[in-house]
């Protein structure tokens, strides 16, 4: 990449509607998290938030509400259970204060089934998360919220504060009515004691968490009317610039020198489009760091198939195709500002992928970044054409490890479901790490492999490899194809490389549930925010 390659006006080479930024669809509130010492009675706050468990047929108040419950003169349980709580995972019951708490409105939210008494119980950390996130999402409207922790240690208190960030999120895109109700602007976490420099740290890591979350969820929600190549890329330069980390820089290439510099996939799925390609590459250094990873994410702002093109129902959601990519830019920008000790290179690789009279064909040859031609057979196979680009870039830096993050192909949809990504790797022990590492996070992934004998499907007589294969086992086949293009590390062999599908839970179609919103959900950008923290601290 040479030069900034960034034009903040409409290049010549490039006609139709052109919009020099994202303000027209608003952008959405941050929640701010802090941490407050009891007493639970005099806690300022619209709402306040405490959990239960299911034990049978029984309520059990978690250790939290022990003070609510006393205040409220011992009967909170009785009261819940009269008005039909069971304390089912994120079950949220109403009941007002009357005078005898500061707070209004008490909201119980279930924790699942009471396991063996401890805070989180069985349900685990990540059912916290969902069961905060779903509290804090029906308090929509509200101010501010304080939740009511028993355990005041870092684990809890992390998780808890995540869901919370994660839950107040509300895109109104470009709704003329104002009459919407905002999300939570403000969450106290209430602990017994005061708070120490790693609940501390928990709590500013949850906010840092929540705001990269919502900035994905912001970007992949806008419509592709507002969000196309040139619009993601000044997004991502005002999103760089606003940041306030000196060790974070950007480059953006333009459709001009992604042509001169080679990179065939960006150039060729990009060319059926008015709006053209961009390459996106965010750079954090840290001068403590030792380890260094590329994030690799597909940005493909409306897919229509191209010249193979998707019937119309299958277009509905192709707005959120460049989910991969909103998720590594907004990855690396939380890490800077956690200030993680480790370096991260994030690329997004942005195109449109349009039937235009310019677009490529089925049996068309483009030649890749680094030399290596591929015959389109299926113009819908567009994603892994510009990852490849990103992947032989990223490659040439040398990093320790690159993860590519994908709405690639409908066969992971179909294998894993709407709530499960994908995980494919050239190196077991690198998979492995990075399943650790989204487990964690609170992220589910499910291992694949790439058997060898799929890749000799997409042998051609006219190019060096084809952008498709054997139908059956398409994600893996779309795996194979990406792995042809991970370079060799300095020590010999390929670089550790890791494949995200995210096809399906990157995008929620149904109703909302736990933190997650109807829409967008920012999959996997957790994963990565957890595996450069396993890089910076020696897990990784």
């Amino acid at each position: 990449m040479t030069g900034p390659g960034y034009d903040a006006e409409s290049p010549a080479t490039e006609s139709g509607p052109q919009f020099s930024s994202l303000e027209a669809t608003g952008v959405s509130q941050v929640t701010t998290i802090s941490i407050q010492s009891g007493p639970v009675a005099e806690v300022a706050a619209d709402a306040l938030i405490v959990g239960v468990y299911k034990d049978g047929d029984t309520l059990v108040l978690s250790p939290g509400a022990a003070a609510v419950d006393e205040a409220l003169g011992g009967s909170l349980a009785e009261t819940l259970s009269t008005l039909g709580a069971s304390g089912a995972a994120e079950e949220t019951t109403r009941v007002a204060t009357g005078g005898r708490l500061a707070a209004p409105l008490l909201v119980a939210v279930g924790l699942g089934d009471a396991g063996d008494g401890e805070v989180v119980g069985a349900s685990g950390l990540e059912d916290l998360r969902k069961a905060v996130g779903a509290a804090v999402r029906s308090l929509a409207g509200k101010d501010k919220a304080a939740i009511v922790l028993g355990d005041s240690g870092a684990e809890v208190l992390g998780a808890t504060a995540e869901g919370a960030a994660f839950g107040a999120y509300t895109y109104d895109g470009l709704k003329a009515d104002a009459s919407r109700k905002a999300p939570v602007g403000e969450i106290v976490l209430v602990t017994k004691g005061a708070p120490d420099a790693e609940t501390q740290a928990a709590a500013e890591r949850a906010e840092v968490l929540g705001a990269a979350v919502t900035a994905t969820r912001d970007l992949i929600n806008t419509p592709p009317s507002h969000l196309f190549p040139q619009a993601f890329a000044e997004a991502a330069v005002d999103a760089v610039q606003n940041a306030g980390v000196p060790a974070l820089s950007i480059e953006v290439l333009d459709d001009v020198q992604l042509r001169e510099g080679g990179y065939g996939g960006l150039t060729g799925v990009g060319q059926g489009s008015v709006r053209g390609p961009r390459l996106v590459k965010v750079t954090y250094t840290h001068p403590q760091a030792s380890r260094k990873l590329a994030f690799v994410g597909k940005g493909i702002t409306f897919d229509t198939g191209g010249i193979s093109l998707k019937p119309p129902a299958s277009m509905e959601t192709m707005k959120s195709d460049m989910s991969g990519a909103a998720a590594v830019v907004h990855a690396a920008l939380a890490v800077a500002k956690l200030g993680l000790p480790v370096n991260v290179t994030a690329w997004a690789a942005l195109a449109e992928n349009m039937p235009g009279g310019n677009a490529i064909r089925p049996s068309d040859v483009l030649t890749m970044f680094g030399g290596k031609t591929v015959e389109v057979l299926n113009t819908d196979a567009e994603g892994r054409l510009v990852l490849a680009d990103a992947i032989v870039a990223a490659s040439a830096e040398q990093p320790d490890a690159i993860v590519d993050v994908a709405t690639l192909t409908g066969a992971q949809v179909l294998a894993l479901g709407h709530r499960t990504g994908a995980v494919m790797s050239n190196d077991e022990e690198f998979r492995v790490q990075l399943e650790s590492a989204a487990e964690r996070a609170g992220e589910d992934f499910w291992p694949m492999p790439l058997p060898a004998h799929l890749r000799k499907t997409m042998d051609t007589q006219v190019a060096d490899l084809a952008n498709m294969g054997d139908r059956m086992g398409g994600m893996l086949v779309a795996g194979l194809f990406l792995k042809e293009f991970v370079g060799e590390s300095a020590e010999g062999g390929q670089i550790p490389w890791a494949h995200l599908d995210i096809a399906g839970p990157s995008f929620n179609e149904s109703g909302p549930y736990g933190y997650v919103p109807k829409g967008a959900v920012g999959f996997a950008l957790r994963t990565l925010v957890q595996l450069a923290d396993d890089a910076a601290t020696g897990l990784l």
